[in-house]
């Protein structure tokens, strides 16, 4: 996190806010409180230290809210004390990275909402922005959805093109199983009953349903019978996300979470300390 933050204020920052220097005697203080502009969850108020503190040290931040809060429009999330210019000079980049984070978790909030009752939970993906990773899986998780594989070391999927590239199911299981680290769980995507078939006799332990229409995915469900945990993805909306969960399905995976969530609209809020 700290080495992302200093990479953000060196691109923004640079050698220094020269609007702000110019214009604004150096020891001036000043208050500032980021607010929101729209309702939304809350995710990455802890980088608001972490972001000043890189900039002044004697400059105060107060988070005013916890990550996963539901907030209302006009709430207060961090306050900030100190000097103008510093303050000034972080306001870029605490804001990108909070409206971002804040998106990611209000729009994962608004999934979860959906399928509530169902027994299907809210995945998310590796689609994610490069070098943000680990907050916007942060994001998800505080917005009430759950972490799929962090990276491709930590978790075995089998796709289209493993199986394609490799023999077929069966022989890339037999593979997997022969030579991958212990302790990994396997899941195999499948297109048809087929396939599925094909996954569950060479012992996958999950299977993820890609681009399956509503009634598809239910029949292929209802196939499958518990024998192993089902996921779905592809195609899933808000619109629809209800229906597919039920199916019965035990995940639903939605790479739009942390690629395609609207940003929140937040400012920062400076006055002249009295």
């Amino acid at each position: 996190m700290r080495r992302l933050v200093a990479t953000a204020l060196e691109e923004d920052v640079g050698r220094g806010d020269a609007t702000t220097r110019a214009a604004l005697a150096p020891e001036l203080e000043a208050i500032a409180t980021v607010e929101a502009q729209e309702a939304c969850v809350v995710a990455g108020v802890f980088l608001a230290p972490i972001v000043y503190g890189r900039l002044d040290p004697a400059v105060a931040v107060a988070c005013l809210v916890e990550d996963g809060a539901a907030i209302a429009r006009g709430a207060a999330l961090v306050q900030v004390r100190g000097r103008a210019a510093p303050i000034l000079a972080g306001e870029r980049v605490l804001l990108n990275l909070l409206q971002h984070l804040c998106g990611v978790a209000t729009l994962t909030r608004r999934f979860a909402d959906a399928v509530y009752g169902t027994r299907a939970a809210i995945v998310d993906t590796r689609k994610t922005l490069p070098g943000l990773r680990l907050l916007e899986k942060h994001a998800v998780r505080v917005g009430g959805g759950v972490n799929h594989r962090f990276g491709l070391d930590d978790g075995i999927l089998i796709k289209n093109t493993h199986v394609a590239l490799g023999g077929g199911t069966a022989a890339v299981v037999a593979r997997v199983r022969a030579s991958a680290p212990a302790g990994l769980r396997v899941q195999v995507e499948c297109r048809n009953r087929a396939e599925v078939e094909a996954a569950l006799a060479a012992g996958t332990d999950a299977v993820l349903l890609d681009n399956q229409s509503v009634d598809a995915a239910r029949a292929l469900v209802a196939a499958i019978g518990g024998r192993v945990p089902v996921e779905l993805s592809g195609g899933i909306t808000l619109a629809n996300v209800a229906a597919y969960a039920a199916t019965g399905a035990d995940r639903i995976s939605i790479g739009a979470l942390t690629h395609s969530a609207p940003a929140v609209a937040l400012h920062l809020c400076v006055e002249k300390k009295p």
